[in-house]
């Protein structure tokens, strides 16, 4: 369904808030950009979870920059968002990555689709410089699929604003009142922080609200190095195992048809890596059984994170329902 595109400025109030870990200098230029916004943000909250004072450093250098610290450092991005909006009284808080640097109508068009009381929150388009993003995906941005996988393609250009399933961590908003009342946001992602974004936006669908895709609010994510480890490596896929699962228990149910549906298909990936590890073995165009030995243990070793990823994922969610239903 298309949402309307709203012509005029928006009337709510809106702040913003950065959450970072060890990227001072990707902070700088992310708040230099953030300040030269065509409708200024309220406020805007930088959240470190540094060990050092390099940011802390930074953020001094900007007028009208909140400085918060997060205590509990690498991994805990979900607690440096609920930091910083834990005082805020704004009708809109938009969240955006240290490493995406926002255009200059970026806010502005973020907050046009809550013109729509009907609309509990929006993100926007984080470009990456590849070649032909906008058309990638074009069909599926952001949904949540029959087998209980999410589409991304947040770089793709509809060419107007789309109702979707949920949002992009690296550019994305939420009605204050819409998240509070559903218990605020919850510490349930760590690691890679993987899905706490896709969390805020299923709980506000969940609740009868809707979430928009605006395509005109576009920052450009220029992927920040990782706090431990690289981009997409084991730790990066155990954790996406791991939340994913999480999210959705512990945001549609144990018993909704897409988390039965989501382990039925990590069952069939679990065979094709270890079938795929197998094949590596007999293959012959690979010289040498150093060369064999070593595709049967990608094989081996990625159907084992994912299999570990999803148990660990299940027995964290039974551990959050108790928590889960205090807060809400």
């Amino acid at each position: 369904m298309s949402a309307n595109n709203q012509s005029s400025a928006p009337s709510v109030i809106a702040s913003v808030v950065v959450a970072t870990y060890r990227r001072p200098e990707f902070v700088r230029e992310c708040l230099t950009r953030l300040q030269a916004q065509s409708l200024r943000p309220q406020r805007i909250i930088v959240v470190d979870a540094s060990p050092e004072t390099d940011t802390r450093d930074v953020v001094r250098g900007f007028a009208n920059v909140d400085y918060r610290r997060n205590e509990r450092g690498a991994g805990t991005l979900s607690t440096s968002r609920a930091i910083g909006i834990k005082d805020l009284t704004d009708d809109v808080v938009a969240f955006i990555d240290d490493d995406a640097y926002a255009e200059p109508q970026w806010l502005e068009e973020l907050l046009k689709p809550y013109a729509d009381p009907s609309v509990g929150a929006v993100g926007g388009r984080a470009l990456n410089g590849r070649e032909g993003e906008a058309a990638e995906g074009i069909g599926e941005i952001g949904l949540l699929l029959p087998d209980g996988r999410l589409t991304g393609n947040f770089a793709a250009d509809p060419g107007r604003d789309l109702d979707v399933d949920h949002m992009l961590g690296a550019n994305m908003s939420v009605r204050l009142n819409a998240i509070r009342a559903l218990g605020g946001i919850r510490e349930l992602y760590p690691g890679t922080c993987l899905r706490e974004d896709a969390d805020i936006a299923l709980r506000i669908g969940k609740s009868g609200l809707r979430v928009v895709y605006a395509p005109k609010a576009v920052v450009h994510h220029v992927a920040g190095d990782y706090a431990k480890g690289k981009r997409f490596d084991s730790r990066y896929h155990y954790y996406g195992a791991r939340n994913h699962v999480v999210l959705l228990a512990t945001t549609l149910g144990w018993r909704d048809i897409h988390l039965r549906r989501y382990v039925l298909t990590v069952g069939r990936q679990t065979l094709r890596e270890v079938r795929g590890g197998v094949r590596a073995l007999r293959d012959r165009e690979r010289a040498g059984i150093g060369a064999k030995l070593r595709g049967l243990a990608g094989g081996l070793r990625r159907a084992a994170i994912l299999v570990v990823g999803t148990i660990a994922g299940g027995v964290a969610a039974v551990a959050a329902r108790p928590t889960i239903v205090r807060r809400g």
